[in-house]
């Protein structure tokens, strides 16, 4: 490096790519040669899961191939790491994409205390996160004006990869991959920006042109898997909206983006939703603390086909169709009456896609402490949600072997037939219509408590 010449560091957190990363672009623009660096955070990666840390560590690793071996990964905090690699390699700015999530944000706020100043270009969303307002100036708290509000603002089109990038080779004693394995018999899906540009053009061919009818099918290949894609940023929203048209099929997916971005909204405007209720009368609902029937649930064995059939595909993919999310969240809440954050912690376990703000407020729209207008009183019946989004039984044979010799009649109420337990499968653990009536019976507890609390 000559006396004269500038580097700079860009800093990959959830942007594990090279094609449309403005970020990335500034780094390239404003160095004459760039590290490009990823920071494991131990403390994360504890809290993170055997399922998500695997992914991490073969997306990193597909990230560095793309970089041509040239991918710096240290292990520690993000401010004592950053101070000590921009001494060591003489770096003159630090790029990144904005944060939004709580946890991010904080890091960052920490970062530049320290006296490192982050350049940040652009962010992991089509449009960031307080960018869409009402008239009046304040945010949207309900989905369907925000995507009309999302949609007139609008985005930017995707940018390409940089060509002949100057990447630094970094030392080896700064090349510190982890070495995480999924668990034993576990396959999760290919990480990588290869393979999430390989998904979405598939998808693009195949499914997207019935995704309005076939999304909600979990026993076909109905949806486009690209949410762990997303979560890591191996590919951007905005290449997937530079895609779509004007057909039915395209506006339902543009708008299952749009939910994404509005989850991530409402969790930048109200940030203790990530753990806490977003709807706070809803604290004081009277439940069940887990029990064997919560540790029934995350085991697969709850006598309820579709649910099982859910949990044991989390088990088995870190993954779950989600159409069934919705079945074992109110299953779970309902049914259980055990509060929405347990499930929420145990997703975040197993999801390789794992998005807090995803997580926790889809979690609270099916709970109806979330975002919807009418929440609480939907009240997923498991039965009639196998038969209705499951009508053959292919997805429950194939997660729950127990039930594959049943017929598609049979399948969905196994105890109504003399051969539904022969193989092993697990007795129903409550009755849905009775904790249907008690699910309802608190709410009106909850509303009679709320009205002399009001007086």
């Amino acid at each position: 490096m000559s006396e004269t010449s500038k580097r700079a560091l860009f800093w990959f957190r959830r942007d594990l790519r090279l094609a449309d990363n403005p970020a990335l672009l500034a780094a390239l623009d404003e160095g004459d040669e760039v590290l490009a660096l990823f920071i494991l955070d131990l403390d994360i990666a504890a809290r993170a899961g055997q399922y998500r840390n695997s992914y991490l560590a073969d997306s990193l690793r597909k990230l560095d191939e793309s970089l041509g071996g040239r991918l710096a990964v240290i292990a520690g905090d993000p401010t004592i790491v950053l101070a000590d690699v921009i001494k060591r390699y003489g770096i003159s700015s630090v790029h990144v994409a904005e944060e939004f999530a709580p946890y991010g944000l904080a890091r960052d706020a920490r970062v530049e205390a320290s006296g490192i100043e982050l350049q940040k270009t652009g962010s992991i969303y089509a449009v960031s996160p307080g960018r869409v307002r009402k008239p009046d100036g304040g945010n949207y708290r309900v989905y369907t004006p925000f995507f009309r509000a999302w949609q007139t603002h609008g985005w930017r089109a995707p940018v390409s990869a940089p060509k002949n990038p100057a990447f630094i080779t970094p030392l080896e004693i700064d090349r510190q991959f982890p070495e995480w394995q999924p668990p034993a018999g576990v396959i999760l899906q290919e990480a990588g920006e290869k393979a999430a540009l390989a998904r979405w053009k598939a998808f693009q061919k195949g499914a997207l042109s019935e995704y309005d009818s076939a999304r909600n099918i979990p026993g076909i290949p109905g949806t486009s898997r690209l949410s762990p894609h997303l979560r890591w940023g191996e590919i951007h929203p905005r290449t997937l909206l530079a895609g779509l048209d004007q057909t039915q099929a395209h506006e339902v997916f543009r708008k299952e983006i749009a939910w994404r971005e509005f989850y991530a909204d409402v969790l930048h405007h109200y940030p203790h939703t990530s753990r806490d209720y977003y709807t706070p009368t809803f604290a004081r609902m009277h439940y069940d603390e887990p029990d064997e029937k919560f540790r029934a649930w995350c085991e697969g064995r709850t006598g309820y086909p579709v649910v099982d059939a859910g949990m044991r595909q989390l088990a088995a993919e870190g993954w779950m169709h989600n159409r069934v999310r919705m079945i074992v969240a109110s299953f779970l809440v309902k049914d259980l009456h055990i509060e929405w954050q347990h499930g929420a912690n145990f997703f975040m376990k197993y999801l390789i896609d794992n998005d807090v703000a995803s997580n926790s407020h889809g979690w609270q729209w099916t709970a109806g402490c979330g975002t919807d207008a009418s929440p609480y009183y939907r009240i997923f019946n498991p039965i009639e949600q196998g038969k209705r989004f499951d009508p053959e039984g292919n997805y429950i044979r194939k997660f729950v072997p127990e039930l594959a010799h049943l017929t598609e009649k049979e399948i969905h109420e196994p105890w109504d037939f003399l051969d539904g337990y022969s193989h092993g499968y697990a007795e129903r653990i409550v009755e849905h219509a009775a904790e249907r009536l008690e699910s309802l019976a608190r709410l009106a507890d909850l509303k009679d408590d709320t009205i002399q609390q009001g007086r």
